[in-house]
């Protein structure tokens, strides 16, 4: 039997439970895993709650990342009791997610889990890290080096904006870090953060250019607050987007591109290929410790997953949320 959070559409009524079914409802695939550890992004969260239209294909299951071990395998990179890691094309979407006891899933979706890590740490870190991983990774190339001025990060207590704070502090980034939560501070200040500002202040409708006050950015919310990023940053600046938890929209003036060459990078995890994946995972396993995991995450099970979805969504939720799935299996 199989044990996951479905998500269903009856007669236009959208559903969110607990359920328990024969593995048989699961389409066959590449690849059969017993799952150990999720998590809840805020991806996860507008799909459980109906806040966005993620879902694509009804019924679905929920999460997508998750680690754990091949059971079966119809590929050749992998083979039974292969520790694995997985996000992206589809995963809850459109393939059954990882908010269950069991996925089967195309390889393509899959890595190898990284030497250091457990199946554990890697949901602990989870597409939030990764997330903020590849955005670190495209403003390097971009030229961003620490000796170029502050790096800001907005969205800075969720998951993508808590690892992109501690990463950046571990290459020598000084960072800023941008808060609706200002009583938060002490807990960014512990992840790295030298400089704390309110949101608010990037809201609000500003000048096509302003004072040039950083070097590069990540930001989690778009909406005006990118517009205003853009016509912060200094001169060949960029700004990583990867959240638009503000907005969609981006009515913004073409002059910080002219006149100072700043760049916009998007940052998309979903559809990242198997040797960018593996290689953003690696410099995540050289960067990380468990210790810096601790602060940053807490475990919930999985029937506290539905609850905990309205909480992230209402901007509740500190850092990152991983799911003991293990739990489930033992029982």
């Amino acid at each position: 039997m199989i044990k996951a959070l479905m998500i269903e559409k009856l007669q236009g009524t959208h559903s969110a439970s607990i359920q328990e079914f024969e593995e048989t409802r699961l389409a066959p695939n590449e690849l059969k895993i017993l799952i150990h550890y999720s998590t809840l992004n805020y991806k996860d969260a507008l799909a459980i709650t109906n806040k966005s239209p993620i879902i694509k294909t009804y019924p679905m299951i929920p999460g997508i990342d998750f680690a754990g071990e091949v059971l079966e395998s119809l590929h050749p990179r992998f083979q039974q009791g292969d520790l694995v890691v997985a996000n992206g094309f589809g995963l809850g979407e459109k393939i059954m997610g990882g908010l269950a006891t069991h996925a089967q899933v195309p390889a393509e979706q899959v890595i190898h889990l990284p030497t250091k890590f457990t199946p554990k740490d890697t949901m602990m870190i989870g597409t939030a890290g990764y997330t903020a991983m590849l955005a670190i990774i495209a403003l390097q190339k971009y030229g961003i080096t620490p000796d170029k001025g502050p790096i800001l990060v907005t969205g800075s207590n969720g998951g993508v904006g808590s690892f992109a704070i501690r990463l950046l502090t571990k290459l020598g980034f000084y960072v800023v870090a941008a808060t609706r939560r200002i009583e938060e501070e002490e807990y960014l200040k512990k992840l790295g953060a030298s400089e704390i500002i309110e949101t608010d202040s990037l809201i609000a409708a500003g000048k096509p250019l302003q004072k040039e006050r950083f070097a590069g950015a990540i930001d989690n919310l778009g909406g005006n607050v990118l517009v205003n990023i853009c016509a912060a940053l200094k001169y060949s600046g960029a700004v990583a987007s990867c959240g638009m938890a503000v907005g969609l929209d981006f009515n913004a003036s073409v002059a910080p591109f002219i006149i100072r060459g700043v760049g916009l990078l998007g940052i998309d995890s979903v559809m990242r290929s198997y040797e960018q994946r593996v290689y953003a995972w690696s410099i995540l396993e050289s960067l990380l410790t468990k210790e810096d995991l601790t602060p940053i995450c807490k475990e919930i099970t999985l029937e506290e997953v539905i609850d905990k979805a309205h909480q992230l969504i209402g901007g509740n939720i500190r850092g990152r949320l991983y799911v003991n799935i293990l739990r489930e299996n033992r029982h």
